[in-house]
């Protein structure tokens, strides 16, 4: 985690909400300021009655691979009024290659970004490969029968460096200073750091969805 590290505080409330069993999560028993925060400017959010929440990541950090398969499992049972959407961040120059290797998989389409996406965390938390060279890259890419040469002149690309931008952008307006960070509806902020565990996190973000849909 970039900036801000879990605490031994948030952890152990964290364990303590989960002693107390179902009961107390049935009752909504998360607090602003504890598991959550409420962003003093909202940020503006599509229109079109769906509840936007936005996870906030890098492909460098620990924290958000270990998160992403229970991220991704959630992602998969997500009713239909919910759009679910990923935004990589990059706190220093040498992280932006890694936003473009992103938002390259994901100008190449669903196929590119399911094949590839979870396969970045397990190369480089798990068989320790930066994948910060163009043969790295492109190896990984047709490991999972993706066109490498394609994947890098998307990463290259005017779109792709538009999208970094905004990403930017997106990351000033929600004032994120760390990763995984997710945001609901413009308005709501959770983190892994202050829900405790991955389990509790997604309770969070399914709480603060509900939040949202009540307006």
């Amino acid at each position: 985690m970039n900036r801000r590290q879990f605490t031994l505080q948030a952890i152990a409330a964290g364990a303590t909400s989960l002693l107390a069993g179902a009961p107390a999560l049935a009752q909504g028993a998360f607090a602003e300021g504890r598991e959550y925060n409420l962003l003093k400017e909202p940020v503006p959010v599509p229109g079109g009655g769906k509840v936007e929440v936005i996870e906030f990541f890098g492909y460098w950090c620990p924290h958000c691979a270990a998160f992403e398969p229970t991220l991704e499992a959630w992602a998969h049972k997500l009713p239909s009024d919910v759009n679910f959407r990923r935004m990589p961040v990059a706190f220093s120059p040498t992280q932006e290659s890694y936003q473009r290797l992103y938002f390259a998989l994901e100008a190449m389409g669903p196929a590119a970004l399911n094949a590839v996406h979870g396969k970045v965390f397990v190369a480089m938390h798990q068989n320790r490969q930066r994948l910060d060279k163009d043969a790295e890259i492109t190896a990984l890419a047709q490991a999972n029968g993706v066109d490498g040469a394609k994947l890098l002149d998307a990463m290259k690309s005017f779109s792709v460096a538009t999208k970094v931008a905004q990403a930017r952008q997106a990351m000033q307006a929600y004032k994120i200073d760390g990763v995984p960070t997710v945001a609901v509806q413009g308005r709501f902020i959770t983190s892994v750091g202050q829900a405790g565990t991955h389990e509790r996190t997604v309770q969070v973000m399914d709480a603060l969805i509900q939040r949202a849909r009540k307006g």
